[in-house]
């Protein structure tokens, strides 16, 4: 069964940073693409940014370039979103989601964990 499960979200304020994890199960992890999106109340969900299954190349939405990092590590099977100078409107439930290497969509997603930045 494949499981994407999210963790580290939480309450911080403008300019604070946050680490989020997510723990994949169920896959062979180093033969998928990993992406983080993200949703806000009353807004599509967006792009945050992936990473490849190697872990060498990655790319983001301009909305957090420069601020967002996505790292993973292929032993433990988990892939990171380090979030810094965190601004209100990165206020959103967060999401992991993970694309099979030769696929264009994504196809397995974790249940989010909200991350909420008060000014």
């Amino acid at each position: 069964q494949v499981q994407l499960v999210e963790s580290g979200g939480g309450l911080v304020q403008a300019g604070d940073s946050l680490r989020l994890s997510c723990a994949a199960s169920g896959i062979t992890f180093s033969r998928y693409h990993m992406g983080w999106f993200r949703q806000a109340p009353g807004k599509e969900r967006e792009r945050v940014g992936d990473i490849s299954w190697s872990g060498t190349s990655t790319s983001y939405a301009d909305s957090v370039k420069g601020r967002f990092t996505i790292s993973r590590d292929n032993a433990k099977n988990m892939v990171y979103l380090q979030m810094n100078s965190l601004k209100p409107e990165d206020t959103a439930v967060y999401y992991c989601a993970a694309r099979r290497i030769g696929i264009s969509e994504y196809g397995r997603w974790g249940q989010g964990t909200q991350v909420t930045v008060s000014s």
